[in-house]
């Protein structure tokens, strides 16, 4: 399989034949293809394998960075791998070392530590390989030939599919796939190897099989060959297959699916966004948005922002991203639960960028506003960002009641100049707040009506609230 580079590489302008360095990998990337490859070897640790928080956020790897895994009995219970990056830090004039990735399995015999010892060596070989002999160390003819036999670790589910794989070997065992692509990556390298090996008969895999097996060993010659065979009735299956896979071959899988012109449902879309966010790879996830409206027909106005709300819980640096590249139609007709993300660090570069591109408060109006006036200590942001685009329908009197309850005078202020009417207010909340927040938002709504009266005019000022109904 593929070795699993920190770095980035594109084709140069002067020689495209030739590849040039183009930055590094952010670490969320880079995590997430090391577990889709542990996860599809058998490997991945079952209690947890875990990104330090840390190198989230889209923190790249450093340059010229190394990596090296320890494992040990935990303090008290479960056997743990832990996996470092060393680098040399210009700035510092020394040497760093810092935890990566954690993973912990809960059984704790001398299974469970060989085992461990297997991930370990698993996380090694996918970023360093496995070679016989090191490229410092070359020999005449070539590495000697590996004769010591292969270690492999078996659960007690794939002691049973060997076993009855023995027993049984006229058919193909349907329930025992999974067990059994994780033997033959271990064994051979790779499925797509092993069939270069034995052929078809064990499996009897078709086309698309091929295909997909192909995608998750990340042989780009394969699926090459293999994709216009099982695109004309695998479309979604492809197109969902590649979006989820880590590293840059999956990335270039999924631009040879899209390639063909095809076309997908919504439903099938959304799917292939959300793999591409789960596996933090917000370059994917852009392109797949950018071209959306092209790939599917009569797209829903608020996919975009649904996207952005879904990536936030796990990924927000590629919610921001999404953000950032939506017009604002699409931002219009984005959820409005985006406001209640923003506000609750609060971020006032997304809050300001969504009410610019014209976000409603819809049913988060009162949660928003509730966070940044909480003991007055973002009222400012508030005022802000009423200041900069009506966004609160003026019959939510529930965002008006937060400020209240908040004491927040200068933020309700705004939503009475908005065309909220306080004598409504009243009567749907006559108990909350202070005497003084009351009594000086009922001078202020004094001073308004006596405005409006003078002026001869029904109608609201221009800061403030926005009629949804």
């Amino acid at each position: 399989m593929e070795i699993i580079k920190f770095e980035k590489w594109k084709p140069s302008a002067d020689d495209p034949r030739k590849l040039e360095y183009d930055g590094q990998r952010t670490a969320e990337d880079v995590f997430e293809q090391l577990k889709f490859r542990l996860d599809g070897q058998g490997y991945l640790p079952d209690e947890y394998f875990l990104l330090r928080g840390e190198w989230e956020g889209g923190r790249e790897i450093p340059r010229d960075a190394d990596l090296f895994c320890t494992v040990d009995y935990g303090a008290s219970e479960g056997v743990y791998v832990d996996v470092y990056l060393k680098w040399y830090d210009e700035k510092q004039k020394k040497s760093v070392t810092e935890s990566f990735i954690t993973g912990k399995t809960l059984g704790e015999n001398g299974n469970d530590m060989d085992r461990m010892f297997l991930t370990a060596s698993a996380i090694t070989k996918a970023f360093h390989g496995d070679h016989a002999t090191h490229a410092r160390y070359m020999q005449v003819g070539g590495p000697k030939e590996d004769t010591g036999g292969r270690v492999v670790h078996l659960s007690q589910q794939e002691e049973k599919v060997i076993i009855d794989a023995l027993v049984e070997q006229r058919e193909r065992q349907e329930e025992a796939m999974g067990q059994t692509e994780q033997l033959l990556r271990r064994m051979t390298g790779s499925i797509t190897a092993y069939m270069d090996t034995v052929g078809q008969r064990p499996l009897r895999l078709s086309d698309y099989d091929k295909a997909v097996l192909a995608v998750r060993d990340g042989e780009m010659s394969a699926f090459k060959e293999l994709c216009p065979k099982a695109l004309r009735d695998h479309k979604n299956g492809l197109l969902i297959e590649a979006a989820g896979r880590p590293g840059d071959v999956g990335g270039r899988m999924m631009a040879l699916v899209l390639a063909n012109d095809v076309r997908f449902t919504e439903d099938v879309y959304r799917t292939a966004c959300q793999k591409a966010i789960d596996i933090a790879d917000g370059d994917r996830a852009l392109l797949l948005l950018v071209s959306a409206n092209h790939y599917v027909d009569e797209l829903s106005p608020s996919f975009h922002g649904e996207m952005a709300s879904y990536a936030y819980m796990d990924h927000p640096s590629i919610t921001r991203e999404i953000i950032r590249h939506c017009n604002e139609e699409q931002i219009a007709a984005a959820p409005s639960h985006l406001l209640e993300l923003f506000a609750a660090e609060p971020d006032y570069g997304m809050l300001s960028t969504l009410v610019e591109k014209g976000i409603s408060g819809g049913n988060s109006a009162e949660r928003t506003l509730h966070m940044l006036t909480y003991e007055g200590r973002h009222s400012w942001i508030a005022k802000d960002l009423l200041q900069k685009r009506m966004w609160v329908d003026v019959n939510d009197y529930g965002a008006l009641n937060a400020c209240v309850e908040n004491g927040a005078v200068d933020v309700a202020k705004l939503l009475l100049d908005g065309g909220m009417d306080f004598g409504q207010y009243r009567q749907q909340f006559p108990n909350s707040g202070s005497p003084d927040t009351i009594q000086a938002l009922e001078e202020h709504w004094n001073e308004l009506q006596a405005q409006e009266q003078e002026q001869g005019q029904s109608g609201a000022p221009e800061i403030g609230g926005m009629d949804l109904g």
